[in-house]
């Protein structure tokens, strides 16, 4: 990990640079994938499971018996905790529902707003190492809420062309049915274009590697909406002197652990905070199974010691985190100053894993600086919102004038005489 002591302003900017990501080889590779899986269907993504995943898997979907039998392939502990979860998220993505308010802008002219639900979209779940149970129900739930006609789900199989039984248990409790055995950039590419087996979808939602997150952006070639563009997990803590360092070293590790490609930011006022996290993070990584991976993305992530707390927010907004921490005794002084963040864990107890499983918020969020101007998933991700307008005679004779005047300005003469053609009855 890299130490900063004090870092200059005039440095900020090349340290928010995240790690680059070799672009142009893997754009190559998404084009491939995509003219596969346009030419053969369900036949490319056979074999690309085969090569990527090295999985057999004659049928693309995951049968009814294969979705029922999961359930008594997890311990009841874990149902449990999934279901205490669902209830939270659940009962959080709810509370989004807004109703139609009319609004009178001019006597006799009525407008408002309606939300329609996007009718077909696709959930993609990371499998392997870390199959993430966790995000059928961010995703699932509120595109149930939002009222979506269709829910695909994709997901990479195992070497054993299964699913993991979680992910099946887990899809099933939030009414999902079409789930299909492949992953990567060739499940985007599917639900992208359809093939015989899956449904072509309207939009695409879910986390990934750098090649989910390159499938997605292509897909948006073919009209396909995504949820927003995303890269590799990444936390930012701000501590104080208050602020516990095995807590700040257990929360940098829990993104850490994701990958080789994430980053982790710790930054304190404190010395003795810093130095003993520091230590923390040094012994706690010795004790994870995914010491490797962890070990691997602190190499590119950094620990910066600043004069206050007020420059540390600042920091953060530069670097714009997925995930922010402020692990400060009066975070409420702060909460008006943060600007640009995917989601905010408060106080010593505020874990990021709260969020990442059963807290209620959802846990799919902007990355890569991307929190300057997205939002993280939430209901209004799953529908469109249609404006509507009713004028009475009146209502037009109010405005009428006004929008003449204006098409006439700008030399649109249909415009103008479709008001003055009224107006003259």
């Amino acid at each position: 990990m890299k130490i900063y002591r004090y870092p200059e302003i005039k440095t900020w900017p090349e340290l928010t640079r995240r790690p680059v990501i070799e672009r142009e080889e893997i754009s190559r590779l998404i084009a491939d994938i995509f003219e596969a899986v346009a030419q053969n269907g369900d036949k490319a993504l056979i074999e690309f499971n085969k090569k990527f995943d090295k999985a057999v898997t004659p049928q693309i979907a995951v049968s009814e018996a294969e979705i029922e039998n999961a359930a008594g392939q997890i311990s009841e502990n874990l149902k449990k905790a999934i279901g205490q979860a669902k209830d939270n998220i659940s009962k959080f993505h709810a509370s989004q529902i807004q109703q139609a308010e009319k609004i009178e802008t001019t006597s006799g002219v009525v407008c408002w707003r309606e939300n329609r639900a996007v009718e077909k979209v696709g959930i993609y779940i990371p499998g392997g190492t870390a199959p993430l149970f966790s995000t059928v129900l961010m995703l699932a739930i509120p595109a149930n809420i939002a009222g979506c006609k269709e829910i695909v789900l994709c997901t990479p199989p195992d070497q054993n062309g299964s699913v993991n039984p979680a992910i099946l248990y887990t899809a099933q409790l939030c009414g999902i049915s079409k789930i299909y055995k492949t992953g990567g950039a060739q499940a985007v590419a599917a639900m992208a274009l359809g093939t015989e087996s899956i449904p072509k979808v309207y939009k695409i939602f879910g986390p990934g590697n750098q090649f989910v997150v390159a499938g997605k952006e292509y897909a948006q070639r073919y009209g396909v909406a995504v949820d927003m563009p995303a890269g590799p997990s990444e936390v930012l803590v701000i501590a104080d002197h208050k602020a516990v360092p095995e807590f700040c070293a257990a929360d940098l590790l829990s993104q850490a652990e994701h990958g080789n490609d994430s980053q982790v930011v710790f930054i304190t006022t404190d010395f003795k905070v810093f130095n003993e996290t520091i230590e923390a993070v040094e012994k706690q990584l010795k004790k994870l199974p995914r010491s490797e991976a962890a070990h691997q993305a602190l190499q590119h992530s950094f620990f910066i010691l600043t004069e206050n707390l007020e420059n540390a927010v600042e920091f953060s907004n530069l670097y714009a985190p997925e995930h922010l921490i402020l692990a400060v005794e009066d975070f409420e002084k702060y909460i008006p100053m943060v600007q640009n963040a995917g989601s905010v864990f408060l106080g010593n107890y505020s874990c990021e894993s709260a969020g990442d499983y059963a807290s209620g918020t959802n846990h799919t969020l902007p990355t890569n600086a991307f929190a300057r101007n997205y939002s993280g998933v939430s209901l209004d991700s799953f529908v469109k919102k249609i404006t509507f307008q009713h004028l009475t005679k009146k209502g037009l004779q109010n405005i009428g004038k006004t929008i003449e005047i204006m098409a006439e300005a700008e030399g649109l003469f249909a415009h103008k005489n479709a008001v003055s053609i009224r107006l003259k009855q």
